[in-house]
């Protein structure tokens, strides 16, 4: 009975060996397996990372290039409406040249004429057109302001810096100085005096 095991458990022992074998051998082939899986894994998080870089990159880009483009927009929207809004300028003071010869003509003529309630009718429809493009007279009833006025003349008064005639009409277009107003302004008697003593020395 003895010997009969003995031999069996000899047939039997390859076959175990063979079994191990397979084992380890699958066992060596997993291994391997997940490994090369591991690398590959490591490579497409990589790969990810440098897309999701270059794809913030693009964005930053894409973000800067509407901003400019933005701001090229207003930018040029605003030149064509500061031009629209004085591209008539010179037409607008060589019609005041026009207006001004009408005041003159109405001047020197009786006002209760037919002709002159007809010049007059003109001019007054000529300056209703230029108001409505952005035209406005300068207030002359007022101090003498260097910016907005032109001092033609300087005369004795109470107080100074006030103007006391006014010898051509100033005007400003949207906000801009088109023509200042021409006028006589007063000095009081004492810095007339010294005024005019510092021209007569000069």
């Amino acid at each position: 009975m003895t010997g009969k095991s003995d031999k069996k458990a000899e047939q039997e022992a390859p076959k175990a060996k063979e079994a191990g074998a397979s084992v380890k051998a699958a066992k060596g082939g997993k291994g391997d397996e997940f490994a090369q899986f591991q690398t590959e894994n490591e490579k497409l998080r990589a790969d990810l990372e440098k897309a999701q870089q270059q794809a913030g990159e693009y964005l930053q880009m894409a973000q800067r290039l509407q901003a400019e483009f933005d701001n090229f927009r207003k930018r040029t929207e605003r030149d064509n409406a500061e031009f629209r809004k004085y591209a008539n300028q010179n037409l607008v003071a060589d019609l005041l040249n026009v207006a001004d010869d009408l005041e003159r003509a109405l001047s020197a003529v009786k006002q209760d004429d037919s002709v002159a309630a007809g010049v007059k009718a003109v001019r007054t429809n000529l300056m209703k057109i230029l108001e409505q493009n952005g035209l406005q007279e300068i207030p002359t009833d007022g101090k003498f302001d260097p910016n907005l006025h032109e001092a033609m003349i300087v005369a004795d008064g109470d107080e100074d810096d006030r103007i006391a005639e006014v010898y051509q009409k100033g005007y400003i277009m949207n906000g801009r100085v088109l023509r200042t107003a021409k006028v006589k302004v007063t000095k009081k008697k004492a810095a007339a005096e010294a005024a005019a003593q510092q021209k007569q020395q000069q």
